[in-house]
């Protein structure tokens, strides 16, 4: 027996995959949107553990101070003389912002002071200084 084909037969289901497509695009925006990134110093240093050191909200402006006693901003080396004029430059695009200091441990103290001192000096009051958390080895 033949199979007769009518002319009424049921299409064969289509699944339309726009709206499953433009979903994915508006989740993807609003993660990109809504994380965060943190920043990075852009210099490797080897910080100094404290026992008292508490964790502290990303989003200061870095000053960087490495083992050879460099001073870098925003993954550029700067001259001392320069930092207060660059910090206050960084300062008025967005002014909440504090100032983190991350010191190699084998730079010089004098200068982690002389840096502290100028940034202080030029009204800043925000200011911190990294650590890594010292693990006690009881």
């Amino acid at each position: 027996m033949r199979k007769r084909h009518t002319e009424h037969e049921t299409p064969a289901a289509v699944v339309n995959l726009t709206p499953l497509l433009d979903m994915v695009f508006i989740l993807l925006i609003f993660f990109l949107v809504t994380s965060s990134f943190l920043k990075e110093t852009g210099i490797e240093v080897d910080r100094p553990a404290a026992g008292s050191a508490l964790p502290q909200k990303s989003g200061g402006i870095v000053v960087t101070i490495d083992s050879r006693n460099e001073i870098w901003i925003e993954r550029q080396p700067i001259a001392p003389q320069l930092l207060v004029s660059e910090i206050e430059r960084l300062r008025r695009s967005n002014p909440g912002r504090g100032v983190v200091i991350a010191a190699d441990k084998h730079s010089r103290t004098g200068l982690l002071i002389d840096v502290m001192d100028r940034l202080r000096l030029a009204g800043i009051s925000n200011l911190t200084v990294a650590t890594s958390e010292k693990h006690d080895p009881r």
